[in-house]
């Protein structure tokens, strides 16, 4: 397989086949790298909601400007952020640590209470803020993934998230929508398919010091 030809065969896909369903297969690999990519800390202050009714995606269809990739594509993944990140959370993930390193708490000790301090000086819209980075790492993670694996993706900043937020009640789960990626297969007539990418030559982009 090479890389790249697969980031070529890549687009934003405009419109799904909805016959076409990712296997159980397909969707576990995209779930997984979800929860492999790379975040600041290793907190993770994220969750992937995988979305596949199709009468309740059609109900979050006005809070997307009507793009029919959500509803068509074979599931809808939303990115959410947890709505704070804070003592609980960095306790917790120093716990895991502990659990799976068998680190010593003489050594966690002072990096769990330096970061603690850190975010304790942040104020929340920094903190979200953060977690919304952390967001893109992970869209851009799945993205390639999905490039390799051959499923049709169409990254999506473009919804109303507040309304997401109170469709799905996210409230209930301390989450924030902020991203959205219908995943799935192409449509045949889809003729953004056949466009030629439009991308710097990599010499512009790319400089060596």
């Amino acid at each position: 397989m090479n890389i790249i030809e697969r980031l070529q065969w890549r687009y934003a896909t405009k419109k799904f086949d909805p016959t076409i369903r990712l296997s159980s297969k397909k969707l576990s690999t995209l779930t997984q790298a979800f929860n492999l990519t790379a975040t600041s800390y290793g907190l993770q202050p994220l969750r992937l909601l995988v979305m596949d009714d199709k009468a309740k995606k059609e109900e979050l269809l006005p809070y997307t400007y009507e793009q029919r990739q959500v509803v068509d594509a074979s599931h809808l993944l939303v990115i959410c952020i947890e709505a704070s990140t804070g003592p609980a959370e960095i306790k917790e993930y120093f716990d895991r640590v502990k659990d799976t390193r068998d680190t010593p708490e003489n050594i966690l000790a002072p990096f769990r209470k330096d970061l603690i301090t850190r975010f304790k000086d942040l104020e929340q819209d920094e903190v979200e803020n953060w977690a919304i980075n952390q967001a893109y790492l992970a869209l851009g993670n799945l993205l390639t993934v999905c490039a390799v694996e051959g499923i049709d993706a169409c990254p999506m900043e473009g919804f109303m998230a507040a309304e997401f937020d109170k469709k799905l009640k996210l409230d209930t789960l301390g989450l924030k929508s902020v991203l959205l990626l219908p995943v799935g297969y192409r449509a045949k007539d889809d003729m953004f398919a056949s466009f030629k990418k439009v991308r710097r030559e990599v010499g512009d982009s790319v400089k060596y010091l």
